[in-house]
């Protein structure tokens, strides 16, 4: 097993999830079995009760693990499924520790940060790093592991003192340390800052770990004699010093190391069992970011939420709705809107705000209405639905945003006007979205209907069952504790909101859709945490099909694209000896 160990330098959020993701894509493209493993130094146990504002999204995993959003990064570079265990807590660490101590593992000696805590680190990293996350249940060959936070912090210094350790307990051979450090450039003097990158790598140094190589993050790329400075203050070669410059497309990063030598070095460090055979390394990639590039018929979706100010709150959204419009050949315009300014009460107070969210929202060709947690914001949310539904205008509810599709219409179509979820009013007479009985009301954590579950198509003509490829049941990802009021069913699909998808039981409402309408479709599952670059999630597929006036045509061609909108066939996939002609979607 090979081991890389990603650590961050001079400031948090530099790009070391996309860093590591990319080291990851191209060693896979050369025949590698890759995993992942993020470590976030916080006390809490998992990312689960976080609000989106304080570290972006939660990405749910097929086993319900509620993660950090850089997981889902990795799942959609390597394309593979993690498990919760691949992400790694201060506050996992010290539970499974103290759990020991409580059973009398430690025989009576006293329990402390060195050895017991260090040890456990890398213990759990080892177990982990064996655990297969391809579908074809290979043993990973390569564990790209990212230490959140910035060398230096207080909380972090455990980990990296396991690290230090590591070094030595699996050999040099097995391990290799990527510095990612930032190159400020002032724009006083427009010139490149190395004084950040030598002080962090010298405390890096200091805590006992050499960098193998060094990723400079920077605006422009490096000049050469910033590249020849670093390489002489810390203690490395000039090209062991990458140069990691802003670029168009995320899917150029891979490209950006490759080009620049990053998977000879690994091989040569590591002793990777690559045959460096002639191959087009990465023309998936390539093909994804020229095409990306070259885009210029754009398509705006209006995004309706209520974190609209961070946009990594709603990173997998955001991500799904591009994989969607690439597949189209459209430059994704997404219009953000903060659904308590579409609300009568913001007229009163700041009216400006109302009309400019209301002037967004109209003018928008697609509106989606992610998943959310509160009544803040809901009643605006109600408004979008409705204007979208009476508009005929393209629409996708997740989550909460399927919940209050049936909230709008019980209201406005079935009369019944204090229709509600029993979140938000407990007290309501047509409680519409009611709690469901898969968790424990007591605690917080840990407590919803998490992870993948079956949902089985009762409908033959259902366009989502058309996307998912004509399948009888699909297999997604949920993340909610509220459930539409099954009981109240009938009176839905008498007046054409059909409930299409149900779970295996019957009992829980899946898929809504309506009739009469091009593509007005809720789906209670997370669809957006299984897009990938090339298999676009079908919801948001069609969503998008739908705004660029497409859908139709799709279906009635046997939801096959026309070839102008289709992947090239010359196109290399980034796993061994899979080629990818054409779009594929998620299917059993």
């Amino acid at each position: 097993m090979k081991y890389i160990l990603v650590t961050g330098g001079v400031i948090s959020g530099i790009g070391k999830g996309i860093i590591a993701s990319s080291v990851g894509t191209i060693l896979k493209s050369c025949g590698l079995h890759v995993t992942a493993i993020k470590i976030d130094p916080y006390i809490n146990i998992d990312a689960g009760t976080f609000s989106p504002y304080e570290h972006g999204e939660v990405f749910v995993l097929d086993d319900g693990g509620e993660v950090d959003l850089d997981l889902g990064n990795y799942e959609r570079f390597l394309d593979i499924r993690l498990i919760k265990d691949n992400n790694l807590t201060t506050g996992k660490i010290y539970q499974s520790v103290i759990n020991k101590e409580r059973r009398g593992d430690y025989l009576g000696k006293t329990v402390q940060v060195v050895p017991h805590i260090t040890d456990a680190i890398q213990e759990w990293v080892m177990k982990q790093a064996k655990i297969s996350v391809d579908d074809d249940g290979s043993e990973p060959q390569v564990c790209v592991i990212e230490l959140g936070g910035t060398v230096g912090d207080i909380e972090s210094m455990p980990f990296i003192e396991a690290f230090r350790q590591f070094q030595f307990k699996v050999k040099r051979e097995n391990f290799c340390n990527i510095h990612v450090s930032l190159i400020p450039q002032p724009s006083t003097t427009g010139e490149q800052k190395t004084k950040p990158t030598q002080n962090s790598v010298r405390e890096l140094r200091g805590l006992g770990l050499s960098p193998d190589l060094i990723m400079c993050r920077c605006v422009t790329p490096l000049e050469t004699s910033v590249k020849e400075k670093i390489s002489m203050f810390c203690h490395v070669e000039p090209t062991q010093v990458i140069c990691v410059h802003d670029v168009s497309s995320l899917y150029r990063v891979p490209l950006l190391l490759e080009d620049q030598g990053v998977v000879n070095y690994l091989c040569e460090r590591l002793d990777l069992p690559v045959k460096m055979r002639a191959r087009k390394l990465l023309t998936k990639w390539k093909e994804l970011a020229d095409r990306s590039d070259r885009l210029l018929e754009k398509i705006s979706i209006a995004l309706v939420g209520k974190y609209t100010k961070l946009s990594d709150s709603y990173a997998s959204v955001i991500k799904a709705l591009e994989h969607s419009a690439l597949a189209i050949n459209h430059k994704l315009d997404i219009k953000y809107i903060d659904s308590a300014e579409l609300e009568a009460a913001t007229l009163q107070t700041e009216p400006v705000k109302y009309h400019e969210a209301w002037q967004k929202l109209c003018s928008a060709q697609g509106v989606l209405v992610p998943g959310g947690f509160g009544v803040r914001g809901t009643e605006g949310k109600i408004q979008a639905i409705s204007w979208a539904r009476k508009q005929k205008k393209p629409f996708l509810g997740v989550c909460l945003g399927m919940q209050l599709a049936v909230c709008e219409f019980a209201r406005n179509v079935l009369g019944w006007e204090d229709a509600n979820s029993t979140e938000f009013n407990p007290e309501s007479k047509h409680p519409v979205v009611i709690d469901m009985p898969e968790h424990n009301p007591g605690q917080m954590g840990g407590t919803m209907r998490l992870g993948k579950r079956r949902t089985i198509f009762t409908s033959s003509t259902s366009v989502l069952k058309k996307l998912y490829g004509d399948v009888e049941c699909v297999e997604e990802r949920h993340r909610h504790r509220f459930e539409v009021n099954p009981e109240l069913k009938d009176h839905f699909e008498k007046k054409g909101l059909h409930f299409v998808g149900q779970d295996v039981e019957g009992e829980r409402m899946e898929v809504i859709e309506l009739d009469d309408h091009c593509y007005f479709v809720g789906v209670q599952y997370h669809p957006e945490f299984t897009s990938r670059p090339m298999k676009p999630s079908p919801p948001y597929f069609g969503l998008l099909l739908a705004a660029a006036g497409k859908l139709q045509s799709y279906l009635t061609k046997g939801c096959r694209l026309s070839p102008r909108d289709t992947y090239s066939d010359q196109s290399e996939s980034s796993s061994p000896e899979v080629d990818i002609s054409e779009l594929k979607f998620p299917s059993l």
